[in-house]
């Protein structure tokens, strides 16, 4: 009986997509553009944070979005109502952007003249954290009434995000959420993740996420 021979297909996919990622932050990063993969459950808050952290940003910052959806055209329509030039993106049953996409989309949506770009991923904790898509920063939402215990259930989104949203937080007296094991479970996974504490429906906390994003603006 012959040798079996075992393949580590994954290995070889990954490589590839991560190879594709550094082309595309490298793009990005020579023409000026600041992308930020913005990632969370269906349900977390994403278009509405988004929403109101564009509201929030300097007006003369010139904003793109990308919406990734498995299908239809939803939230493009929500930030195009917001006065914001957007374009949709569908998966084809895909359930994240892997750095391919990405790359497609940019070509596509023509990013250079965007100072800052925004794109919100499928919504799930767990395959947009498996494929870099070349994103200057991964920020995660993590809203109120989805539990204190999602880092240690999805460490891996917790492992490769920049930043912390937990959004919601005008729900606190409705859900048994403890913010202080949140962020040490979120430290756990991650030491150098910044967190912060938000309501996009109010706007609360949002000036420590603004000031925290204009960072890292200014300093690419």
């Amino acid at each position: 009986m012959g040798e079996i021979r075992v393949i580590d297909v994954n290995q070889g996919i990954f490589e590839k997509n991560d190879q594709v990622a550094a082309v595309n932050r490298q793009k990005l990063r020579e023409q000026g553009t600041f992308m930020v993969n913005l990632m969370a459950s269906p349900g977390a808050g994403k278009t509405t944070t988004l929403i109101k952290t564009i509201e929030l940003l300097p007006d003369d910052l010139r904003i793109g979005v990308m919406e990734a959806d498995i299908d239809a055209t939803i939230d493009a329509e929500k930030i195009d109502a917001a006065g914001v030039r957007s374009i949709q993106v569908h998966t084809n049953g895909n359930c994240a952007m892997d750095a391919e996409m990405t790359a497609q989309a940019l070509a596509e949506f023509e990013t250079k003249d965007l100072d800052l770009l925004f794109m919100e991923n499928v919504g799930n904790l767990v395959c947009p954290a498996e494929t870099d898509t070349g994103a200057s920063k991964n920020v995660v939402i993590l809203s109120i009434p989805e539990g204190d215990d999602k880092p240690l259930k999805y460490p891996l989104m917790f492992q490769v995000c920049h930043c912390v949203l937990i959004n919601k937080i005008d729900t606190r007296e409705y859900f048994d959420f403890d913010d202080e094991a949140a962020v040490e479970r979120i430290k756990f996974c991650n030491p150098e993740a910044e967190v912060f504490f938000v309501c996009a429906k109010t706007g609360e906390g949002f000036d420590a996420w603004i000031s925290w994003l204009k960072e890292q603006i200014a300093a690419q």
